[in-house]
């Protein structure tokens, strides 16, 4: 708006004032000088002004999306992360939100500077690290060459599992680091346990809302949609019962392991997968360690608990075989149950100067085992089962190729078996599916996808490192390969104890080396010899060739254990890239991460 001197009683020079003036005007105070001029004889300024303080309408859907443009980042190293990602980005579509959804390594960093909203959705791996795909955008930003962030409004969905010590650790590192750099909660950090759809959807909910308060979009326009399915569609919040088609054992007798091979059947379900993808298995509690629970405590087995926050009810025994997990202690628990007992010594344990005599009592120890330590409680059944969290799904690395095997889903599941603290343990899935699990028997699954962990789009060399069970996936690529003619170079380094009992799918790996599905195979049985071989140890033999492999545009992926093998195959391999590529260890350790940005260094780790 611009004052005009034509019929104006003021001068070029007062009138070139108010133009200078009026943009610090309220409406009401326009309207007063409208009225104004009006009085004093200059009608032609009088419509100007009040032309311009009109009541303005309702704002646009653009209007609001232009001023709620949301950057979403994720980071994930099973997929969970990237799912919650991709359902946030579908909701806030849906309330007009402009979406920008990307996973963390392909993301350029320096972009966030322009960004006006951003939502982090990421994992914490092992002992507090960040997952792989968000290790460069981590490194970044608490490098100096972090932007300032002020006008940056976030939030924080953190993912992990509260029996590590470093609970949310990445996302937690997230959240401080961004407002440290100027940064404003749009939204307070929401920190999820393995069963994490309920927090989810509450910060998903949350952050909509806030979107809507700042943009002053009408409160009933916000509301968002769960996580749930319709009865005939199959997900995490809707497992489908799958029927047993084979449960066999792997080892030969005289082994000191059994590792299972399941066929599923997915007829009916809709259900499909890639290789790479994991199946998540829903398991029940073993009913002795139930029974021996309900005997030492006393408790009423037909007692009604509530086992959700949507209020459904079923008898005691009931959520402790099927829905509440029994067999692993974490610290959150502890202080949960400190508060409903008298016991000086759990509140003693409890305390930060016993940090490590804590870590070791969690180790290998049960809700029995807590009971028998530090009970009775303070509290019925009902309201100390209201401190459990639910039985988490178990994730298992996919050992099939849909193409080659429809309808159905295979899994290699080693059976976990220990003693601790003077009592047999067993992994509560593992054990199930090998001693419990029968054909026609049927388990509640789902399908976990994982984009990180995918064969090449083209027909690049491969080389896949996967000892123990971590072969699964690697027995589902080469189906793969096989099924769809793939004649690119392929190599598999595997291991495990025994020669003549401990090598899983020997004849499928034999026949796919006979017909050229498999190019190249090491393998290292560490208890033949009297000196331990492992599988970094026939890498190191084939530094050479693997390297040449590298140079020639190879993609590696490793499968398996994390604390060891995984770290021990990484060192194997910058080692190998320092001597064969005559490069310093930084240069070595910048050619593995650049392979990893390239997606052509990918680890499904556990």
């Amino acid at each position: 708006m611009q004052l005009q001197p034509t019929n104006s009683p003021f001068t070029q020079q007062q009138v070139e004032w108010l133009n200078q003036l009026l943009p610090t005007l309220t409406p009401e105070q326009k309207v007063w000088l409208s009225g104004f001029m009006a009085a004093s004889g200059s009608s032609t300024v009088s419509l100007e002004v009040a032309a311009s303080t009109e009541v303005k309408s309702e704002p646009t859907k653009e209007a609001i999306a232009a001023k709620r443009e949301v950057t979403i980042l994720y980071g994930s190293q099973t997929g969970n992360s990237q799912q919650l990602a991709e359902l946030a980005a579908t909701q806030l579509k849906e309330q007009g939100v402009d979406v920008i959804l990307s996973s963390m390594h392909t993301y350029k960093p320096k972009q966030l500077k322009d960004v006006k909203h951003l939502l982090i959705v990421v994992s914490t791996h092992g002992e507090g690290d960040p997952p792989d795909h968000a290790i460069t955008f981590h490194e970044f930003l608490y490098s100096r060459k972090a932007p300032n962030l002020e006008g940056l409004a976030y939030s924080v969905l953190a993912l992990g599992d509260s029996s590590y010590e470093f609970f949310c650790q990445t996302g937690k590192d997230f959240d401080e680091r961004l407002a440290a750099l100027g940064g404003t909660r749009l939204y307070p950090r929401v920190d999820c346990d393995l069963d994490f759809d309920e927090e989810a959807n509450e910060w998903l909910t949350g952050v909509v809302k806030s979107l809507a308060e700042q943009s002053g979009e009408p409160q009933a326009q916000t509301e968002t949609k769960g996580p749930s399915t319709t009865s005939t569609t199959y997900s995490r919040s809707n497992p489908f019962q799958a029927e047993v088609l084979t449960n066999l054992n792997l080892n030969g007798r005289g082994s000191a392991k059994e590792t299972r091979h399941l066929e599923l059947s997915l007829e009916g379900s809709g259900l499909s997968y890639a290789p790479g993808d994991s199946v998540g298995i829903f398991p029940e509690n073993d009913q002795a360690l139930v029974e021996a629970l309900l005997e030492k405590t006393g408790w009423d087995e037909e007692e009604a608990v509530t086992i959700n926050k949507k209020g459904d009810v079923v008898s005691l025994k009931n959520a402790l075989c099927c829905h509440f997990e029994i067999t692993v202690l974490t610290k959150p628990l502890l202080e949960k149950a400190s508060l409903l007992t008298d016991h000086q010594g759990l509140k003693t344990l409890l305390h930060p100067d016993h940090a490590e005599e804590l870590k070791a009592y969690l180790e290998g120890r049960d809700l029995l085992d807590l009971y028998e330590d530090f009970g009775p409680w303070n509290a019925g059944a009902a309201e100390f089962a209201g401190i459990l969290r639910k039985i988490p799904p178990r994730l298992y690395s996919i050992a099939s190729s849909y193409e080659a095997e429809p309808e159905e889903v295979h899994l290699t599941i080693g059976a976990v078996r220990y003693d601790a603290n003077g009592r047999s343990r067993s992994g509560v899935c593992s054990v199930e599916c090998a001693e419990r699990k029968e054909p026609g028997d049927t388990v509640s699954i789902f399908i976990q996808k994982n984009e990180s962990f995918r064969l090449p789009s083209e027909e690049a060399p491969i080389i896949m490192i996967g000892p123990g069970t971590g072969v699964a996936p690697f027995r589902a690529f080469l189906e793969e390969r096989d099924e769809r003619g793939i004649e690119s170079p392929a190599w598999l380094f595997f291991g495990d104890q025994h020669f003549t009992t401990d090598f899983l799918y020997q004849t499928d790996f034999q026949r796919w080396l006979k017909d050229g599905v498999l190019s190249k195979m090491d393998v290292a049985f560490s208890r033949d010899t009297a000196e331990k071989v492992y599988v970094q140890h026939r890498m190191k033999e084939h530094g050479a060739e693997l390297f040449t492999w590298l140079e020639d545009g190879a993609y590696v992926y490793v499968c398996g254990d994390e604390k060891r093998m995984a770290k021990d195959v990484q060192d194997t391999l910058i080692a190998i890239i320092q001597d064969e590529g005559q490069k310093t260890e930084e240069e070595a350790v910048a050619y593995l991460t650049a392979m990893q940005q390239q997606n052509r260094y990918l680890r499904d780790v556990y």
